[in-house]
């Protein structure tokens, strides 16, 4: 049963003060998994729900969405992993579900995961109650949803795609191919292009004290949230306090060249009503402050800078330094809220 705004006031004022922010994380791949990693320690699990886009086309997600009609599962299973807590019980699951067979058979590069996730989706015929059982046996230290209950495709309009003709726009198809494309990404959609988000995932949204979007592949793990129209409507009307972690560096295809504040440009253009609180990035990787500063107030943003990447100089977040960071803004720009 779809929420309404009754039933979602209620939740808040029946919690009790002193818990912990309930947080909503949006994204896919590596960049959510980071970004589960850090705030897995600064919340309850009760509090903490991951919603994932799911228009993967590539790899063991691929073949089992090619040849079952199922939703690409990857994305869920390296959220859950990342989910996992760091006792042995948590570890090792996590390294389990994240193993992938090495064969010469069909298995081949297959996660272990994934066929699980599959298996229960098959068996139980609801997404969402098969990912819950996944995150009670793994132990997980949040939830889990898909965005949309149908699996999507992801298409992107891209300048410069064939080098021969720098100036013509072509239609790319695919996530895995977006996320690699020689050229400049004008804009994305999703096929179909109206679809149905998951009534838990909304609900969450509605009923969150903080949402985090990103970090990760801009165009095709943190902007397909924003073309789900029932989650795009839910992001827009909640309550809840944004923070958009950027990225530590472009991507090499979906985003070469992009400054900080042009990732900040291109999310407005794909939702333009849509207000953020907070933009997050690391200091060292803003080497034009004020642009930055400007891009995000036009969002009505203030822009935090912090050390979140990791110290060996890989562009990858480190799990303590962001959730020290995400720890600093729930405290310094939440509202009043029932967790203090």
């Amino acid at each position: 049963m779809k929420p309404t705004r009754r039933t979602v006031r209620l939740s808040r004022l029946g919690r009790k003060r002193g818990t912990q922010p309930k947080v909503v994380a949006l994204g896919g791949g590596m960049g959510l998994s980071a970004s589960l990693a850090a705030l897995r320690r600064i919340t309850g699990a009760g509090d903490l729900t991951a919603v994932v886009t799911v228009a993967d086309d590539g790899g063991s997600s691929g073949r089992l969405r090619d040849e079952l009609g199922v939703l690409p599962p990857g994305d869920l299973r390296k959220a859950l992993a990342a989910l996992c807590g760091d006792d042995d019980w948590g570890q090792t699951w996590a390294r389990v579900i994240q193993h992938r067979f090495q064969s010469r058979g069909d298995l081949h590069e297959h996660a272990v995961g994934n066929l699980l996730i599959v298996a229960l989706w098959e068996q139980l015929g609801d997404h969402v109650q098969a990912l819950d059982l996944v995150g009670r046996l793994l132990g997980a230290q949040g939830r889990v949803l898909p965005m949309s209950a149908v699996p999507l495709e992801l298409q992107a309009l891209v300048k410069g795609h064939d080098p021969s003709r720098p100036d013509d726009v072509d239609t790319v198809r695919g996530q895995a191919t977006v996320a690699l494309t020689p050229g400049e990404v004008q804009s994305v959609h999703v096929v179909p292009h109206d679809p149905p988000a998951v009534p838990e995932a909304v609900a969450a949204v509605l009923d969150a004290d903080w949402v985090v979007l990103g970090p990760g592949s801009w165009f095709s793990s943190v902007i397909p949230h924003l073309l789900v129209p029932e989650l795009l409507d839910a992001l827009t009307e909640t309550k809840a306090r944004k923070v958009l972690p950027l990225n530590l560096a472009p991507q090499p295809g979906e985003t070469d060249g992009f400054s900080p504040q042009r990732h900040l440009e291109v999310l407005a253009r794909h939702a333009p009503k849509l207000a953020l609180d907070v933009v997050l990035a690391d200091e060292a990787a803003v080497p034009d402050r004020e642009s930055l500063t400007d891009a995000a107030k036009r969002l009505g943003a203030t822009v935090e800078l912090a050390p979140v990447a990791r110290p060996d100089g890989t562009p990858r977040h480190d799990p303590e330094l962001l959730a020290a960071a995400y720890d600093r803004i729930f405290r310094m720009h939440g509202r009043i809220g029932p967790w203090r």
